[in-house]
Formats: C-alpha cells, structure tokens, sequence
C-alpha cells in the first residue's frame, strides 16, 4: 500500500526514502502501532534492547488491510481515500531544543557579545528575507504583465481580425490553443518535477510551521518550480491569482537564507550555521510567509497578523518585531523596483503585487443604515463560500482516487485551462453589453459587435488578467456593467474558480474569491441602487469590497489578518468596521457547514495537525490511552552492534529513544535518564564515538554541535553507515549526547494536559511515565492527532500509510 499511498501526499512522489532523505527505509511508523511491532519480523534477540510496556490496539480500517494484502505493486485505477485514516508517513521537527551537554557547554561560552552578534544576524537574515522576496515578487509581476499582454494582444487582433470577415471559431481556437499549451508547460513542471509546488502552498507552510516535517516543502527547487509555475498559471488564463504563492516562496527564500546554505546546490557558505535547528528555522519561515503577504498585498501589517493567524503556531513578542521588519523591507523593495519600472522612480506607487486603489471616503461612505446590509452580504459570503469549499471538497476526493497519475494530472489542467477560455469567449460573444470607450481603464477593450467607439463590458472581467478585473470591479464608474453581464460572470467564474483550486499547478486562491465576491458584490450595489432610486447607494464600488471580503472570508475563514490586509490595500480606516463586520459573518455562517478551505486540505491529505487546544470532550481520556507502546528503550552506556540494530529496524523505525539507567548483560530496568534522537545516533555512528568493551575509561572522541549542525537536516541514512563486526562490540555512551532533562507527563495525565504541555512547547516526543519513573510509553504527534471532535462527539481516527 505505500506506494499506492504516496501519490495522496503533497509531494506525490514514489520514493523508498522518507523526507529526511533516508534512502531504502520505510515510512517511520508510531512507536510499536504498525504491522510487525509486536515483534514478530524482528531479528534481534530479546536481550539485544529493552522493551517496556504492552502492543497498544489501534484498529486499521479493514478496507486498508484488504487492499494491502490483494492490491499487486502498480499503479491502480482508483485509489481508495478515507477521511477517517490519519496518515503515519508525515514526521515531525524537533521544536524543543535538546539540551545536552554539547547545547549547555557551548551556550555557556557565549559572553554578551557573542549574543548581541546572533541578534544582529537574526536582523540580517530578515533584511535579506525582506529584500529577496520583494525580488521575487517583482520578478513574478514584470514577466506575467508581459506575457499576459503579448497573449491578449495577439488573441484581441485576431478577434478584431475575424470579426470584420466572419470565422471566430479560429480566434476561439487560437485562444484556447495558447491558454492549454502554456498551462501544460506549467503543469509538467510540477507534475514531473516537483509536486508540492502545487497549489497555494499555504496549507503545507501552515503544516510546517504547526511542526509536520512535509518533504521538499522549503527546497530550492520547490521555489523555482513554484515561481515558474505561478507565471504560466496565470498567462495561461486560468481562474488564479499569483499572491497566495508569495506565502510559500517567502517561505522557502528564509528557509534557504537562515541555513547559510543550499543542499541543492551542495553549496555551504559557512555562515549562519547557528540557525541550524529546526526551532530558529522556524522562525524565520514565519518570516518569509508575512513577508509573501506583504509583498502580495502591500500590506505589512497583514503580513505580520497572517503570520500570526494562519501560519505561525509559536510566537514570541520579540519574533514579532523581526517579522514586521522583514515585511516592511519586502513591500519597500518591492515598491521601489515596480516603480523604477514603471517610470516614477520616485513616486513609490507600488506598495504590492495587487493594488486595490484609493477608495476615496467622500464619495464612496458608508451610513450607520448600512451596517444591517454588509451584515447580510457577510451571510451570503459565508454561504457561498461554504459551498466553494464543499464543491471543491468532492472534487479533491475524485482527483485523489481517480487523477492521481502525473499525466492525467497534466490533461486535467490543460482541459481546464481551454474550458476556461471557451467560456470566455462564448460568454464574451453572446453578451451585447456595450459601454462608451471614452475614459476607460479597460487595458484591452473588445469591440466585438458594438458600435464605434464602444467595448464589450464583458470582456474587461474575461479578457484580462483577475487582478486587473478585481480593480476594475472596485473602481470602474455606476453603469459601466449590465446586471445580467455581472449575473452571469459570477456565476460561471464561481463554477471556475473551484475547478482550478487544487490542479497539479501553482496558484493561489485569493485573487479569484476576490473576483468572485466583488462581481456579486457590485451586482447587490447595483440591486439596491434600483431599488432606492439611487438615493445613499449609488455607487456600487464599496459593495463590490465588501462583497470581496465577504467571498474571500467565507472561503479560507481569516478573520483579523485578512481586515487588515483589506484596509492596507484600499488605503482607507474608514472601512476596517464593515469589513471586520462583513469577515465575522462569512466565518462564523460558513463554519457552520463546512471548515476552511485550507484546513480541509490539510484534512484530506491526513497531516496530524494539530490545533491550539484539544477535543473539548477529551477529558476522560488519559495518557494511559492515548500513549504509543511498546516503547524502544537504550541505556546509558549501549552496546554499538544494537543501537545499530535498532536504527536499521524497518518494522517500526522510531525517531526518539529513551535512555534508561541498566547495567549491560541485564535486563532489569531502572528509571528514565534522558532522550536521545535517531538523528543524534546516527551523527555519533558516523564519527566512530565509541569505545573498547575492555576499557570503558578511554577517553572518546569529542564532538562538537557543529558536527550535528552540519549533518543537518538531512542527515545520512543507517544503511549508509560501515560498521565492522568489532566495532559492533564495542559500547557507546549517551550520557554527554542525550537530552537528560526530557519532558515526562504521569500515566493519569488527561489529553487535554498532555495536549496542552505537547502544543505549546512543539515537542516531538513525551515520555509517559509511572510512579517509580520508569518508561511506560511514549506520545507523539500522531497519538494526539488522531483524536478530534466530530458530529457525533470524539471520534478516532484510525492510522494507515496513507
């Protein structure tokens, strides 16, 4: 089953090695609930390590074990997808520092000045974080303004062409060849190269900073594959926006900055190797994704509160500052260069890769009347973004059983990226929508059949890039849209927008729920503006916003990020009210249906995520239940030949091992001494730290955290390790490696406290212990996911390899 399961994950790849890049072993299951933990397939003696507690019962589902058992190793048909399995193949980062001897040695070496120095850099990399994702951006917006503009030229003469002589099929021909082939182009490159470039990126950097190691999540290539992907997303005409890839691409530039090097490239530029640990790198992601905001939306503050919202799950108040420092320099470079480009290097005109416009209070106010109709547009957003998310929910569960090989995935986007242009056309031809030209904003207007010197209005919301038609939803003057143009526009971009979401592209979903929204929203403008003879409402711009806001926020459920963002965007205080009003409704209607577009992704591709508290029925639960046994122990001074033993155990591949105090040639135990990880393992297996079984008093050895450091954070696999036989007889001590001070709960700990003590510190690992201090399991991340709160109350979800 495991090769049939890897094509539900993000990366989508067929591959024996597990995102630490650990060629040839098999998906780490939890410790001892996988099939063979019971220890039958083992090889190992009895007395080769310890033990300690009894198998934990957790039920497969049925149709998982059948599957496994009859399935013959090749791609299926139809990959079966249960909702209710929680997958075992994710592994999570060690948030909690280890601190050993090696960690408190050298943090004691460190004078005031030597700490004042890692602040400085800490504000370097977020400088340069700030700086190369303003890059990017502009990048990103100067080649799709090109591309995008060559392609609507080309198809607009063509048009203007045929229209004159007869034979539009060929410009409707020529349109969807032009939008399928750069799409394919797109679509390949992620497909074949790089799946977890797919999509926003935004639920796997939330996995991420939640601490679920996704593999390749914050590569090098990830980032190209991803800019590249974004470009030909969007000239390829499909219903995307290129801002909620910004998140991800931020992300992954201070991942690559804050490590000083680039295991892609196999280049180390020896700098910033104490960021080495997944804690700091942490940190410095949350930086790149309020960065990618920033840039995106020109929104700094926005940034800092997305972050904060969405991405990051551990803050601090100092982390907050750094991260607004980052964003502020994102939009600064971003807006410097777009303005260079543009002609007014001095103007600063810029802010982001959207600009919505300057809403101007005077004409556009609101009246205290007002507030009961944003309220209702807040219900409408929520319904209809419910029904965004529900629609898009049964279309990932047939993409995931049914379109999950790489070429399928690449006919899908191309079929929908001519569809899209198809529908354009047609609805572009049958509208008789005619404006006068005369002060136009329309980048590229289409006569059509109208009169001289009009445009289709039709064409300004299909021919042109979304973030362009958003503007012009906002901004455009009252009678500049038929209300049937805007009927139908929604209605079929809607039907759109949620076909493209979750394509093997990149694109995010921000720009088309704007769309959407304010299409419907000037549309209600227009509606009221009829019904009150044009009396308070007779501009349908600020409805428009509204409705925006009210589409956007009943899809992906943001709240305070988002009204500051709207705010940021528009230039104007004036509307943080309605549109924090309009975002309330949206969540609290559509959270009454479904969840969130984001959060029901990460669902469906069974990441244990988990959220800032537990079940709030979960009280009856205890550690004693919840806890993963048996439980792989080692003791203090080990012999070498069954730590080898155990690290090149497929059956259950722990990553944490509790080290007890026991005398070797015995299998009495005593109580907990520390933690130790396969990663610190498998670093002091590389270096030989061992000694002669006869002498145990020679000194080994010394290694320093930069050997670790350097391993990191892909350290090589126990296959790639020589060990002789002698050395399998020497022993090696943990006690200067191990973490002695690991965080330990009692068995009758409840899972709310456990929950609580797991979440807020980002462990990897919790001893569970009893009343003498010795091991009796151990919770990991899984253990705790699995628990959730369903219709019917807590319900359990079963763990499988998918």
């Amino acid at each position: 089953m495991a090769n049939v399961a890897k094509k539900v994950s993000w990366s989508g790849r067929d591959r024996d090695d597990d995102e630490d890049g650990r060629a040839g072993e098999t998906t780490p299951l939890l410790n001892g609930t996988g099939p063979g933990a019971a220890g039958s397939a083992r090889q190992l003696t009895p007395s080769s390590f310890l033990r300690i507690g009894q198998l934990s019962n957790v039920d497969l589902n049925e149709d998982i074990h059948e599957l496994e058992t009859e399935l013959p190793r090749q791609r299926p048909n139809e990959i079966p997808h249960n909702e209710k399995l929680l997958s075992l193949k994710y592994e999570s980062l060690d948030y909690d520092n280890s601190e050993n001897q090696l960690f408190l040695e050298e943090e004691r070496r460190i004078n005031h000045a030597a700490f004042r120095t890692v602040e400085i850099k800490r504000w370097v990399i977020c400088a340069m974080i700030g700086i190369l994702t303003g890059l990017v951006a502009c990048f990103i917006d100067i080649v799709v303004e090109n591309l995008a503009g060559l392609k609507y030229r080309v198809v607009k003469d063509n048009i203007d062409k045929f229209t004159a002589k007869g034979g539009l099929s060929f410009s409707l021909l020529l349109w969807a060849t032009l939008n399928a082939s750069v799409v394919m182009v797109g679509s390949v490159i992620v497909a074949f190269i790089e799946p977890v470039a797919a999509g926003s990126g935004i639920p796997q950097i939330k996995c991420y900073l939640n601490g679920v190691k996704i593999p390749h999540v914050v590569r090098l290539k990830t980032l190209v594959i991803k800019v590249c992907g974004v470009i030909l997303s969007v000239v390829g005409g499909l219903a995307v926006g290129k801002e909620g890839p910004m998140i991800h691409s931020g992300s992954v530039i201070a991942a690559g900055i804050s490590q000083g090097r680039s295991t892609s490239l196999k280049r180390d530029f020896k700098i910033f190797e104490y960021f080495r640990r997944d804690t700091e790198k942490r940190d410095f992601v949350s930086a790149g994704a309020a960065a990618g905001v920033s840039a995106a939306f020109g929104a700094p503050v926005g940034g800092v509160l997305f972050s904060l919202e969405e991405g990051a799950s551990f803050w601090n108040q100092f982390l907050t500052w750094r991260i607004f420092f980052a964003s502020m320099i994102s939009t600064f470079t971003l807006n410097s260069v777009l303005s260079v480009y543009h002609g007014n290097a001095w103007d600063l005109s810029s802010p982001g890769l959207i600009n919505f416009g300057r809403f101007d209070s005077e004409k556009m106010g609101y009246t205290i009347q007002e507030i009961p109709i944003f309220i209702f547009m807040g219900v409408v957003g929520g319904i209809l973004g419910a029904l965004f998310n529900a629609l898009n929910y049964w279309l990932t569960m047939f993409r995931i059983r049914y379109i999950h090989r790489p070429c399928l995935q690449v006919v899908e986007a191309m079929l929908v990226a001519a569809v899209t242009a198809t529908v354009g056309f047609v609805m572009i031809y049958c509208s008789r929508d005619c404006q006068p030209i005369q002060g136009s904003s329309v980048a590229y207007p289409l006569q059509l059949f109208c009169a001289d010197g009009e445009y289709n209005s039709m064409a300004t919301a299909f021919f042109n890039t979304p973030e362009k038609s958003v503007v012009n939803l906002f901004h455009d003057p009252p009678g500049s849209y038929n209300p049937m143009t805007l009927g139908m526009f929604t209605l079929m971009y809607f039907f759109l927008a949620c076909w493209t979401y979750g394509l093997t592209v990149s694109a995010g979903v921000f720009i088309p729920s704007l769309l959407i929204g304010a299409a419907w929203g000037r549309l209600f403008g227009i509606s009221l503006s009829y019904l009150t003879k044009g009396s308070i409402w007779a501009d349908p711009g600020k409805y428009a916003l509204m409705g925006a806001a009210a589409q956007l926020g009943g899809i992906v459920r943001m709240t305070l990020s988002l009204t500051v963002i709207m705010m940021e965007a528009t230039g104007n205080v004036t509307y943080g009210f309605p549109i924090m009003l309009v975002l309330m409704t949206a969540k609290i209607v559509g959270d009454y249906f479904v969840e969130g577009l984001y959060d029901m992704h990460i669902q469906l591709q069974s990441v244990p995520f988990l959220h800032w508290e537990a079940p709030v029925t979960s009280h009856s639960l205890t550690a004693r239940e919840v806890m993963s046994t048996p439980v792989t122990c080692l003791r203090r001074i080990e012999r070498v030949g069954t730590v080898v033993d155990i690290l090149s155990d497929t059956s259950s591949n722990h990553n944490g091992f509790p080290v007890v105090e026991s005398n070797p040639g015995t299998t009495q135990v005593a109580g907990l001494r520390g933690l130790i990880l396969r990663s610190q393992l498998i670093v002091l297996l590389k270096h030989k730290v061992f000694v002669e079984r006869a002498n145990l008093n020679l000194v080994q050895r010394r290694l320093k955290l930069k050997d670790f450091r350097d391993a990191y954070p892909r350290f090589p696999p126990i296959q790639s390790i020589h060990v002789s036989q002698d050395e399998r007889d020497c022993m090696i001590d943990l006690s200067e490696f191990m973490n002695p001070s690991p965080y330990t709960v009692p068995q009758e700990a409840s899972l709310p406290r456990v929950f609580k003590l797991f979440r807020a510190l980002g462990l990897r690992h919790l001893v569970v212990v009893d009343n003498r201090n010795e091991v009796v399991g151990m919770v990991t991340r899984k253990d705790l996911a699995r628990y959730r709160l369903g219709k019917e109350g807590l319900e359990e979800l079963s763990l499988a390899q998918t």
